[in-house]
């Protein structure tokens, strides 16, 4: 309970410098850097799709190669790296309890006028007798998300939802709305002096 009070608290404004013994500036660069790559390959991977064959396409993306780049980059760096959200499309991008805090601290902030797109929270938590740093990055509802994450949609597109997705709760987003998070957890060695 202690942790989650934390969280809605240091989630209130931009991140804030945490005080640490060990400085984690890098670690928080590399989460970042690597949060930012994910959203640029994605929104890559979309843009084709959507002037290959549409809005049908796209869900496709987010299918198969969303869960591929992700896992790629879980991979090169040795860290779990994902999508994340309070209304998930896929059941497998259910937020855990820290992520859920963060989420609704980012919802929190948004109500109090900060813009979506500067959204980030980290902290060093431990687990299981391990430090980790996990970081989060919102992922505001771009235009190109509505045709499949929007508010109406097209009866082809949604049939494909239904089908890929039948306990979808991705829907019904407006442009600037938090759609959710990258999400990112990276294994800290054991003491650094």
């Amino acid at each position: 309970m202690q942790r989650l009070l934390t969280v809605f608290a240091l989630g209130l404004t931009a991140i804030t410098p945490q005080l640490y013994a060990t400085d984690y500036t890098a670690e928080v660069t590399a989460s970042r850097e690597t949060a930012q790559e994910f959203m640029q390959t994605l929104k890559k991977e979309l843009q084709a799709a959507m002037q290959e064959g549409g809005p049908v396409n796209a869900v496709s993306v987010c299918n198969l190669t969303a869960p591929a780049i992700a896992n790629t980059y879980s991979i090169r760096n040795g860290w779990d790296v994902g999508r994340t959200s309070l209304k998930t499309r896929n059941p497998g991008n259910t937020p855990d309890a820290w992520e859920r805090a963060v989420l609704v601290s980012f919802e929190e902030r948004k109500r109090a006028g900060e813009d979506p797109a500067m959204m980030e929270f980290y902290e060093v938590v431990s687990q299981d007798g391990n430090q980790q740093l996990r970081y989060m990055k919102a992922i505001p509802t771009a235009p190109l998300c509505l045709a499949c994450h929007g508010q109406q949609l097209d009866s082809i597109v949604k049939t494909r939802i239904e089908t890929l997705y039948p306990q979808d709760q991705a829907l019904g987003y407006k442009e600037g709305d938090i759609r959710g998070a990258f999400s990112i957890t990276q294994p800290l060695p054991a003491a650094r002096d």
